[in-house]
């Protein structure tokens, strides 16, 4: 039994049993993966794949659990190269991040900053993408570290801990009939076409759930998961936004104007998350103070003692 083997046979799930999908991905051949995953049913005795001809169909009983444990020895062999570098080269890797547009355009650049000045050896990778595929690189043991405000808290494999919390806020032109009023009320923002984010991103539920508990039919002509795209297109008058309060300067964007909207919205919090089988790092220790001082080596531990998510943070 060979570990080339187990990634041959759990890239193959992966890809929907697709085994020309996976040839690509690990930069194979087909019938090379075909020839490997076949020697090692032969050796453990048992299918693994239901087949068809030369199609796979399906996942055996006996595969499902052989897919299983591959998956494990995968992660403790990747966990046991993370203790090797911990130990033996503190000073250089890579350290994997997979977070939100707005989290990587307003939030992470000094910490990653400082980051950087302490580990001058360790190699930053930044995946971008929404929640669900940052929870996706996660569980696939892409990313080591996960930033999102939605759905990274919902995953029993994820631990996810909170870093801060936010609220959105209110942009419109200075000319806006809004920009002269006192605090918005939500049934005046319903009059307006909105613009804000995609369904699954930044604080979006929150929205929808204030208009939903006020018996109101939000008119959202435009949605965006970045959120300099919505305040182009605030600019150009084509309705008022919503977006993360960290996303507006007064500076750069200078063109709008922002209201508050704490009192519409429900606070969010952004949560950072890692597999809770990974091996931390001093370096990933690091970074996790950095984006939230209260994420302690002693703290991070106590939270995967008692469970992995917000209790006693």
């Amino acid at each position: 039994m060979k570990l080339q083997q187990l990634r041959f046979l759990v890239e193959v799930q992966r890809q929907g049993l697709n085994v020309s999908g996976a040839a690509e991905t690990l930069f194979t051949s087909q019938p090379g993966i075909s020839k490997q995953i076949k020697l090692l049913e032969d050796e453990l005795g048992v299918i693994i794949f239901e087949r068809n001809g030369k199609r796979l169909t399906g996942v055996t009983e006996a595969g499902r659990r052989v897919l299983e444990i591959a998956e494990r020895m995968l992660r403790d062999a990747q966990n046991m190269k993370r203790v090797a570098t911990d130990y033996a080269q503190e000073s250089e890797g890579t350290l994997t991040l997979a977070t939100t547009h707005t989290q990587a355009r307003y939030v992470l650049p000094p910490v990653i900053s400082d980051f950087v000045r302490l580990h001058p050896g360790i190699k930053l990778q930044v995946h971008q993408g929404s929640p669900t595929q940052v929870v996706d690189w996660l569980r696939k043991g892409e990313a080591d570290l996960g930033i999102a405000t939605e759905a990274i808290d919902a995953i029993p494999e994820l631990v996810a801990l909170p870093c801060y919390q936010w609220s959105h806020c209110i942009v419109v032109p200075a000319a806006h009939a809004l920009a002269g009023r006192g605090p918005v009320a939500l049934s005046a923002l319903a009059e307006f076409p909105l613009i804000t984010y995609d369904a699954t991103f930044t604080g979006r539920s929150r929205i929808d759930r204030a208009f939903d508990r006020h018996g109101l039919k939000p008119n959202v002509m435009l949605t965006a998961i970045d959120s300099d795209v919505i305040k182009t297109y605030v600019g150009l008058g084509l309705g008022v936004g919503i977006i993360a309060e960290m996303a507006y300067d007064a500076q750069r964007d200078a063109n709008l104007v922002a209201l508050p909207a704490a009192h519409l919205f429900e606070m969010n919090t952004t949560r950072i998350g890692f597999r809770r089988d990974l091996w931390l790092r001093t370096c990933d220790f690091d970074f996790l103070v950095r984006l939230a001082p209260t994420l302690t080596r002693e703290m991070v531990m106590a939270a995967l003692r008692g469970g992995g998510h917000d209790e006693g943070l």
